[in-house]
């Protein structure tokens, strides 16, 4: 049996002399006469950084006493997890101030009172408050400019208001001598360790006597469930679809030409916008009146020029992909050679500068040049209206660049070149952005196809909400279902187009909410997870379908009950489902419970399950099928 105490706080005087005098913890350690056997060893955080000392004791002759002295209330804001597993795991919960430090105990007050009280959740762990050292006489200056005042002193009123907000108890220590240590404070600790200890007794005695009961009388019991699957989530490739957009340039409708137009780089409007506001300007998204920024404007019209013939777009809304990219002239020779390296780095997610750096290095060999591409790069990149610096191309500072820039552009008609036909209504979007995201609209908009010389696309058997939440993951890479309906909904739209991610991103979200369901509410819903199941094993989301299966079981009383549950002797899929169903019957069964599944087993054990057919296809042409599968109406609407 062991006692676990964590203290917080400091309480030596930041202005004093005597700051290499013991602490509180280790003075009471090192003169109790109940403590024997110390050990000390200073300890790391979840982040690796050394913030308490852990020591450890004997007490009351072979009881295990761990105290963990964490002096810096910093821990709560560098590592929220290790403050809360040290309260979790606490018996006794020491805080600790020099009454000296008015500056610290506001900002305990303040800052890390609440943390605690957030921490604690509720739970029944005594916290002890010490207020440590003598008052110093002086009084404070009222200039509100000095900062003098950060010598007054706290005062016991509000020491014990403090100690009324945790229901702590209030102790105060005006001097770390023997008295105070072994009889005042060592007293109060003592008596808490032996309550946590008398409880501790008794909760392992409450135990003992239930599993004593539950073992008197052995039902008989069915096997012992499979464990059940675990969802692992998918790593996001994002940047790696958009940069394997500029490499196969598909839908491109920009080329980028130098001075004697010999050579052409091709890109995406859309994708350029997204990054720099001089694109806009250039493109057309945005007109010369509204730049915040005049050097913005001044550096597109010195660097670039549109062909003549073809000036400005006056509407950013798109045209058919039969018409040729915009041409664009790029005036400075230098930047224009090193264009594809800036465009790779741009398509890349635009956070690897330093590799920007090296490649443009090699290529020019040339500092003053180098130097020179390098701050009209960041000039591009820069948001106007705040200070361009290096660090504001640093890998740290724009990582997260696409995901919230693309955003901008979508279910918008600005630079959009296809138009979504759904439900009566329209939705914009760009070819560029779900070729690059979408293998199947890849198919779609590069084959044999209508939609590839098509601006408007019908969408059967999806709803609008789906698919534009289907649309917002591909611009985005994020989705945020607002009901396990939806989810699903959703996850049967991302299995139509084949994205895969998405689809494991809605498995762990309905796996998630269904989780944190209590056993009341899952007996009262209205929510069929039978329903659920069947969706599931239709659109081949092996994962959620496996894992459905053992949420029945486990909760098979709750679900038996539920008229839809004899919907799974009715399908082809009987014999897999009531076979996991009786193998996760894992909760200790009456003899009563168990004979009549028993029975149940034998009854249903001469009937025939025939198989579900397979909805896959030939792997060669399995996107281009999916193509001609979307062609057909559908009468459901998700």
């Amino acid at each position: 049996m062991s006692v676990n105490i964590v203290a917080f706080g400091n309480e030596r005087d930041g202005f004093s002399e005597d700051n290499q005098q013991p602490g509180l913890i280790w003075s009471y350690l090192r003169r109790s006469a109940l403590i024997s056997q110390i050990d000390s060893s200073l300890s790391a955080s979840h982040v690796g950084n050394p913030v308490f000392t852990e020591y450890q004791a004997c007490v009351f002759g072979n009881v295990r006493l761990v105290v963990h002295d964490c002096p810096v209330w910093d821990l709560f804001d560098s590592d929220w997890y290790t403050s809360c597993r040290l309260i979790g795991g606490a018996d006794i919960i020491l805080i600790k101030y020099s009454v000296n430090d008015k500056t610290s105990f506001q900002e305990l007050k303040d800052s890390y009172v609440p943390m605690v009280k957030k921490a604690l959740n509720h739970c029944s762990i005594p916290v002890i408050i010490s207020a440590i050292g003598a008052r110093k006489n002086g009084v404070p200056c009222t200039c509100p400019l000095c900062t003098s005042d950060r010598r007054s002193c706290v005062t016991t009123a509000e020491g014990v208001q403090l100690a009324k907000e945790l229901g702590a108890t209030y102790l105060e220590l005006h001097t770390l001598n023997d008295f105070y240590i072994q009889k005042y404070f060592g007293g109060v600790l003592e008596y808490f360790m032996i309550q946590s200890l008398n409880q501790k007794s008794s909760e392992k005695m409450k135990k003992r006597k239930k599993m004593q009961k539950c073992h008197r009388v052995q039902p008989p019991q069915l096997e012992q469930p499979e464990k059940m699957p675990i969802l692992k989530g998918e790593a996001s490739h994002y940047n790696a679809d958009l940069h394997n957009l500029l490499c196969c340039c598909q839908c491109a409708d920009v080329a980028f030409y130098p001075e004697d137009l010999s050579t052409a780089v091709e890109a995406h409007k859309i994708i350029l916008c997204s990054v720099s506001h001089l694109f806009m300007l250039l493109f057309g998204v945005k007109s010369p009146s509204n730049a915040h920024d005049a050097s913005t404007l001044q550096l597109a019209q010195s660097l670039f020029a549109v062909e003549t013939g073809d000036p400005f777009p006056s509407s950013p809304r798109g045209v058919p992909p039969c018409v040729p990219p915009v041409r664009v002239v790029v005036k400075d020779s230098v930047f224009c050679s090193c264009l594809p390296d800036i465009l790779h780095f741009i398509y890349s997610g635009a956070f690897q500068w330093e590799r920007l750096e090296e490649d443009i290095k090699k290529k020019l060999k040339d500092p003053d040049k180098t130097e020179h591409v390098l701050e009209k790069v960041k000039c591009i990149l820069k948001t106007p209206g705040k200070l361009n610096t290096v660090k504001d191309c640093k890998s740290h500072q724009i990582k997260q660049l696409y995901n919230t820039s693309l955003r901008l552009f979508f279910n918008t008609p600005v630079l959009a070149d296809v138009i979504f036909k759904i439900q009566g209504t329209t939705v914009p979007a760009h070819r560029a952005v779900l070729v690059a995201r979408c293998e199947v609209m890849a198919a779609m908009f590069n084959g044999n196809y209508l939609e590839a010389n098509s601006i408007l696309v019908p969408v059967y058997g999806v709803s609008k909400d789906t698919f534009l939440s289907f649309l917002e993951y591909l611009y985005t890479d994020s989705c945020c279902p607002a009901s396990i309906l939806q989810a699903m909904s959703l996850l049967i739209c991302a299995e139509m187009y084949q994205v895969m991610r998405l689809q494991h991103i809605c498995e762990l979200y309905i796996i998630t909410q269904l989780q944190s369901m209590p056993s009341r509410e899952l007996a009262s819903t209205s929510l069929s997870i039978v329903s659920l199941l069947k969706k599931a094993k239709f659109h081949n989301s092996d994962c959620l379908s496996t894992w459905l299966l053992h949420f029945i079981a486990t909760n098979y009383l709750i679900f038996s009950q539920k008229p839809e549950f004899q919907e799974l002797s009715g399908s082809g899929q009987q014999h897999s489902s009531r076979e996991c169903l009786s193998k996760g019957f894992s909760r200790p069964m009456s003899y009563t419970e168990s004979q009549n599944l028993l029975r149940w087993k034998n009854a249903q054990g001469s009937l025939s399950a025939t198989p579900a057919p397979s909805r896959h296809r030939p792997q060669e042409s399995h996107h281009e099928s999916v193509v001609q599968k979307l062609h057909e109406p559908v009468g459901l609407v998700l």
